[in-house]
């Protein structure tokens, strides 16, 4: 900000710049454009389980589809694979400030064993939907979790073991007397 007040200031400066966007910007936006214009990046899709707020249904998923290009795209909730309408709500398409797109949708349901949930991705990139699908198994970070705090735990209990069993041989044998 204080970088762009100064230059905005300086009357040469901005004369420069001008003059730059006349001789050379304005020749060459024919050549750039079109090739920037026909450009697609595909979607990177991630799809995670959130608490959802006030409490009114007992689970929520959000499908968060990142960096792509064009802003066109289409994200579907599949149940069993049958599209799912009601209790679905989703961001408009937010810009990244870098030419790319991003997009969250979330779907407030009741779980059922059995189902299957999947998040569906359409976009220009894609010659196929991306379908993304729901794994309620404990993600691999939290597994991670799980078998360090188990290992620290045998861990102790091993080394705990291995001293009383040591201050039991030490101590055999021995005939504690009183001093008083």
């Amino acid at each position: 900000m204080k970088y762009a007040e100064n230059w905005n200031k300086d009357a040469a400066y901005l004369g420069q710049m001008k003059a730059a966007k006349e001789s050379y910007c304005k020749p060459n936006i024919g050549n750039w454009y079109p090739a920037v214009l026909t450009k697609t990046a595909p979607p990177s899709v991630r799809l995670s389980s959130v608490s959802p707020p006030g409490g009114k249904h007992t689970a929520m998923l959000m499908c968060s589809v990142y960096d792509f290009y064009p802003k066109q795209i289409r994200v579907t909730w599949l149940r069993d694979g049958k599209v799912v309408t009601s209790d679905v709500t989703s961001t408009e398409e937010l810009e990244d400030g870098d030419w790319y797109y991003q997009i969250h949708s979330h779907l407030e349901y009741t779980p059922r064993s059995g189902e299957k949930i999947s998040c569906m991705v359409e976009h220009a990139s894609l010659n196929t939907p991306v379908i993304q699908d729901w794994d309620p198994s404990m993600p691999e970070s939290e597994r991670n979790k799980i078998a360090i705090g188990a290992s620290g735990l045998v861990l102790g209990l091993i080394l705990s073991l291995a001293g009383f069993i040591y201050y039991r041989r030490k101590a055999h044998g021995r005939i504690l007397v009183p001093t008083n």
